[in-house]
This record gives C-alpha cells, sequence and structure tokens, in this order.
C-alpha cells in the first residue's frame, strides 16, 4: 500500500496523517478509568493524549509508549483545556474520539454539602467536559469528524440520597450532551454518553470521595450506615473497569456509536427500572396532563 493510500491531508494543521490510527484524548488518564482507557487505545494501535494534573504519574500509570502523549490538564480551567488540545492537534495533527472521564464524588445528605462542596462538584464533573469539549469543538468541525464520548454515570439517571451534587452534576451532562448531539451532526461529530454502574474504580478512594461533615443530628445514624457501606465496597465493586476500556474501543469504530451506552448489568437495570417509573408516572395522573390546554384557541 503507498503512502498516498495510508495518509490525507489534515484540515487543522495541513499536514499529512495517517488515516488508519486514531488520536484518542483522554481527561483524568493518571489512575482508574482514564488509565484503562488509555491502555486499552494504545494496545489497539491508536494514539493516545491522556490528560491529568500531574504528567508523570499519567506516563507512570498508562506505560511509555510512542504513541502516547502526557499532557497537564485541569478541566475546571478553561485556558487549560484550549492549551491541552493543541498540544494534541500539534503532536498529532487531528482528535479523533475525546474521552470525558475526569472526575470526582462529592457525598453527603444535602443540608450537610457545603455550598462550596457543592459548586466544586459542578465545576468538575459537568463544567469540566464543557471546558475541554468548548475547546476541542472547533478542531472537530474543521475535521468534519469525531466522537464526543462523556463518562457519565447510573446516578444521571437516577438520583438516589447521599448523590445530590454528584447526581446534579451527571444529569446536567445528560441534558448537555442529548441536546448537543443534534447541533454537531451536521459536522460529522457523533456524541456518546456512557453510564457506568458500579465499577472497580478508585471512585470510592479517599483520593476521589469526600464525604461532607456530619453535623445535622438527624441524619447521623444514616450517614454513618451509608459512609461504612460505601467504604466497604471499595475495591469490591463488581465491574471490571478494563473489560469496559476494551468495550469503548469496539464502540468507537462503529459508524453510528449509541448516543448511551449502559455500562454494566446493574446499568442496564437502572435504566429498564427508570424507564418503567417515567411511564407509570407519565400514565398516573394522564387526564388531568392532557386537558390543561386553551378552551379557546
Amino acid at each position: 500500500m503507498t503512502e498516498q493510500n495510508t495518509t490525507e491531508q489534515n484540515t487543522v494543521t495541513g499536514q499529512p496523517h495517517d488515516m488508519g490510527r486514531k488520536v484518542w484524548f483522554i481527561t483524568g488518564a493518571g489512575r482508574g478509568m482514564g488509565t484503562d482507557i488509555a491502555r486499552a487505545a494504545l494496545a489497539a494501535g491508536h494514539a493516545v493524549v491522556a490528560t491529568g494534573r500531574n504528567p508523570e504519574k499519567i506516563a507512570q500509570a498508562v506505560g511509555e509508549n510512542e504513541n502516547l502523549l502526557a499532557v497537564a490538564l485541569d478541566v475546571t480551567d478553561p485556558a487549560a483545556a484550549e492549551a491541552a488540545i493543541q498540544a494534541a492537534v500539534e503532536r498529532f495533527g487531528k482528535i479523533d474520539v475525546l474521552v470525558n472521564n475526569a472526575g470526582n464524588f462529592y457525598a453527603g445528605f444535602f443540608e450537610e454539602i457545603t455550598p462550596g462542596d457543592f459548586r466544586a462538584q459542578i465545576e468538575t464533573t459537568l463544567f469540566g467536559p464543557i471546558n475541554v469539549t468548548r475547546a476541542a469543538l472547533p478542531v472537530l468541525r474543521a475535521q468534519r469528524s469525531g466522537l464526543l464520548v462523556t463518562i457519565s454515570s447510573t446516578a444521571g439517571i437516577a438520583g438516589q440520597e447521599f448523590c445530590t451534587a454528584y447526581a446534579a452534576s451527571k444529569f446536567g451532562v445528560e441534558g448537555w450532551l442529548e441536546s448537543l448531539a443534534p447541533e454537531v451532526a451536521p459536522f460529522g461529530i457523533r456524541t456518546m454518553l456512557v453510564e457506568p454502574g458500579f465499577f472497580r474504580t478508585e471512585l470510592l478512594s479517599p483520593e476521589s470521595t469526600s464525604f461532607a461533615e456530619s453535623s445535622i443530628e438527624d441524619y447521623a445514624d444514616r450517614t454513618e450506615q451509608t459512609v461504612t457501606a460505601w467504604q466497604g465496597m471499595n475495591g469490591k465493586q463488581g465491574g471490571d473497569p478494563a473489560k469496559l476500556a476494551d468495550a469503548l474501543i469496539q464502540l468507537a469504530e462503529l459508524d453510528e456509536p449509541p448516543l448511551r451506552f449502559a455500562a454494566g448489568a446493574d446499568a442496564v437495570a437502572t435504566f429498564e427500572q427508570k424507564a418503567k417509573e417515567l411511564l407509570a408516572q407519565a400514565d398516573a395522573h394522564r387526564e388531568l396532563s392532557s386537558n390543561l390546554a386553551h378552551n379557546n384557541p
């Protein structure tokens, strides 16, 4: 096969690049699921821009590879997002798959989560993906191609107690990307929301989870029980993040990736239960709901 058949001119940089190899841009790649996704993409022969707060830790976690570029990125900083995207294009000439994975978890009952922590949750897990995607979209539009993958959560499908801040951010992610999808589809850009259930990542570790200080007696017993249960679950979750990473590589190869991917049997169950509840809620007061129009057109 000649070079003419394996390269094409990049619309962003004007430089030739390999058509067969995709460039993955992954946030939060220094540990947890982000590391697994980066490793899986490299193993599949792709180039990877792995980002996180400490590039040295990223390289150590993912492993040295000539197709790896480790870049410092705090997703809450729009200027840093723009710089990281620029570094990716300068090194590899394009971005094919953007994975918004960076995240953390502020857990606790709503009254006990401080306003600052609630806002910090939104800044990282909602505005973080927004910042990075906003920086990447001009590149993807110029290419007329690309896949935006955002790691959401079953907490973005169904809320539960002790998760008000986290669920608020993930519900926001769901609505944002679902609405963005038809805006960018005419440019050949696809979107995919990934809703993992419980996977054996570091989300419940002290490095990623901050529990609100117990300060209200009415919640004290439930707080103790919940914190104990979640800390006991850390490292014992049923989902295998390496298998999820491999699944994302497969899905990214599809001509039409799914708009949503329920990751894990528990995620599928959450989807099904939520769908049943919505149908039941729509039907519960159907007559009242359907008789709210003006009498005079």
